[in-house]
């Protein structure tokens, strides 16, 4: 049965839809099963891994409001091993339509529940915000994985998105748990980088993955040729850095068997 992650921070362009792309990747390759669920109405980690959404005939929004069979809507992507339920603008509506459902915060975990055994990840893109998609893959989800830019304005609102977790905690989900924290965009150069980096580590602990991801032009250039950044430039500081990421966030796992082919 396949852990589901949940990437999310209310923060934009903070590298989430970017840090659930490449660590998604570097799982893949390794030879396990991921399943990447695009719930953001941008639809950026679809794009990022080759599809293109206007060719999208079931998305995300199909599953969750039409209650279509998230196997018809599920495409392989670039990369062996990883699939993708995609995203178009059709879900920028789904939470106004979603207050009229019952169990509203159950739809995504119900539609999971179909495809869980299949794979051996699944990780949820979230929207940039604490709406009901995100409240939707927070209720779905055994792990949250925060991305957070190492500069001032990112640990504003932090207080916010720990209380939108501690109440899916109390009320829909008792079980989730923060798998970790990432540092994102992190220039080494920069005193302030250096400053925030340390508020954060003293706020979350031992939650934080050990190593930043440094900001790095051939990481931002990737999806615009709809492939992860080990298929742009595997020997980019970028590209190492998640491929460390992903061997940090095996290593934590449970019940999970070493399946890299060497």
């Amino acid at each position: 049965m396949g852990k589901i992650i949940a990437f999310s921070n209310q923060k934009g362009g903070v590298g989430k839809t970017t840090t659930c792309i490449n660590m998604s990747a570097f799982l893949a390759v390794k030879g396990y099963k991921v399943l990447i669920v695009d719930l953001d109405p941008q639809g950026n980690a679809s794009t990022g891994l080759g599809i293109e959404k206007k060719d999208v005939q079931i998305s995300t929004y199909g599953v969750l409001i039409d209650e279509a069979q998230p196997e018809k809507a599920i495409q392989k992507s670039v990369v062996e091993n990883l699939d993708v339920l995609p995203s178009n603008i059709d879900l920028a509506g789904a939470e106004i339509e979603m207050v009229y459902i019952s169990d509203r915060e159950y739809c995504l975990k119900k539609a999971l529940a179909k495809v869980k055994d299949n794979y051996d990840f699944i990780m949820i893109d979230c929207p940039p915000s604490l709406g009901l998609l995100t409240i939707n893959a927070l209720t779905a989800a055994d792990s949250v994985i925060i991305p957070i830019q190492s500069e001032f304005f990112a640990l504003e609102g932090l207080s916010q998105l720990m209380n939108t977790f501690k109440l899916v905690i109390r009320k829909l989900n008792p079980k989730l748990e923060i798998e970790g924290v990432i540092v994102t965009m992190y220039d080494c150069r920069s005193v302030t980088a250096k400053e925030i980096n340390q508020q954060i580590l003293s706020f979350f602990g031992k939650k934080i993955f050990t190593i930043a991801i440094p900001r790095n032009i051939r990481l931002s250039e990737a999806p615009s040729y709809g492939v992860p950044v080990m298929m742009h430039d595997k020997n980019c500081a970028g590209s190492k850095a998640y491929e460390y990421i992903a061997n940090e966030f095996l290593k934590k796992q449970k019940n999970i068997g070493d399946k890299s082919n060497g």
